[in-house]
């Protein structure tokens, strides 16, 4: 992936929630939750907020090969009103393998709230990614899920 796709994918992250279509592979509408997913390498975030307080969010970036920055922003389907009191739980595996799981921990980059974390992906190849989003005054959970397909590094 290269750096002028990255930048855009995490622009569309920080933009309002209408900036890409409804059946996009990056976007799914749950319960009446727009949930828009990207996932970035760890060395990118790394290099792209050295020496500033992002630098440490979720631990610390770790050049490792490997590690990805899976983030998450959430949208009222119908208001289009960014969700930042939402709390969020990811599931990332290789298809038929059990994977990790972890708190999406929200962030604020560029004065909006996103949510994210890092994992760890072991090479090119297909993702599931399992969402358990939880609201304030929502009784039940949310439960959404993408295929994400990691390519090779060129």
């Amino acid at each position: 992936m290269n750096v002028p796709r990255i930048v855009c994918l995490l622009s569309a992250l920080l933009a309002p929630g209408s900036v890409w279509a409804a059946g996009h592979p990056l976007h799914k509408v749950a319960d009446g939750i727009s949930v828009y997913l990207g996932v970035v390498p760890a060395a990118v975030v790394q290099e792209r907020f050295e020496n500033r307080p992002e630098a440490v969010m979720h631990g610390g970036a770790s050049g490792k090969a490997g590690r990805y920055h899976v983030m998450v922003a959430l949208f009222d389907e119908h208001s289009g009103h960014r969700l930042t009191a939402a709390e969020i739980e990811a599931t990332v595996s290789e298809l038929g393998l059990s994977g990790s799981r972890k708190i999406l921990e929200p962030m604020e980059v560029g004065g909006v709230t996103t949510y994210g974390n890092y994992f760890e992906l072991s090479g090119a190849g297909f993702y599931r990614i399992v969402l358990e989003i939880r609201r304030p005054g929502v009784a039940r959970a949310t439960w959404t899920s993408f295929q994400y397909q990691l390519s090779r590094a060129r």
